[in-house]
């Protein structure tokens, strides 16, 4: 299981050093469960001082797919290496809508992140409409068959893909364990085809999209949920410590 908490543009530095702190000292030992935290671009050296050592992962939540250049405000692959980051989400709905981030963008980014040894966090998921419409599965295996294209995967451990229903996204709406249980298998069946059933059956699926302490026990049990990417929860640490026990469980 992992569990992998998403910051957003949240929390300033000491706050961001106060709460990787408090989750660092009570989480216990990680057996059973990994862990990632992805805070905000400004605080990922003061977080990775704080995790250095701990077992639990830092991870971005975004980059650039160039090597380097004149891209004011972005940052690359091996800059986030260098401060220590292991993980880091892609194709996120916010940045697909606020900043018009495609499948192709997103692809080349997970291409990139790949060459510099990054984990990519590939996340994919539909919005309201498309799930009234009854379009949903074919609108996720478009994100995800074009956002992995070309991606290098031999190892199950080299990717991380997050579902995440664009309308349960901090709206306190959570897609329903079957929901939840019937798009994570449509997932696997296209991972198992584009990397092969060794690799593919075992990249882990992470569900986004409100979840809590409240209903992250049965969300986890759901076939093909492999853990969690958390977004408001993660920001309190007694939250976030309850939903990675719930992952153990």
């Amino acid at each position: 299981m992992l569990v992998v908490g998403n910051w957003k543009m949240n929390l300033d530095l000491a706050a961001a050093r106060q709460l990787s702190s408090a989750i660092a000292a009570s989480i216990g030992p990680l057996d059973t469960v990994d862990v990632g935290m992805c805070p905000p671009f400004v605080a990922l050296d003061a977080v990775f001082a704080v995790l250095h050592g701990t077992g639990i992962r830092l991870g971005a939540q975004n980059m650039h797919e160039e090597e380097g250049g004149a891209y004011t405000g972005e940052v690359s692959a091996s800059m986030l290496r260098a401060v220590g980051c292991h993980y880091v989400i892609l194709g996120h709905s916010e940045r697909r809508q606020y900043a018009g981030e495609t499948d192709q963008t997103v692809s080349k980014k997970a291409r990139k992140a790949r060459e510099h040894n990054l984990v990519p966090i590939v996340c994919v998921g539909e919005s309201l409409p498309q799930r009234e419409a009854g379009t949903h599965q074919a609108v996720v295996e478009k994100q995800v068959m074009e956002s992995l294209s070309g991606v290098d995967c031999t190892h199950a451990s080299e990717l991380v893909v997050a579902y995440e229903p664009v309308w349960a996204i901090g709206t306190g709406e959570t897609a329903s364990p079957q929901q939840v249980a019937d798009m994570h298998g449509h997932i696997r069946r296209l991972l198992e085809h584009l990397f092969g059933r060794a690799v593919g059956s075992g990249i882990p699926i992470l569900y986004g999209g409100s979840v809590k302490p409240s209903n992250a026990q049965e969300l986890f049990n759901q076939p093909n949920v492999d853990g969690g990417l958390i977004g408001g929860a993660s920001l309190r640490a007694e939250d976030f410590l309850s939903i990675v026990n719930a992952a153990r469980r």
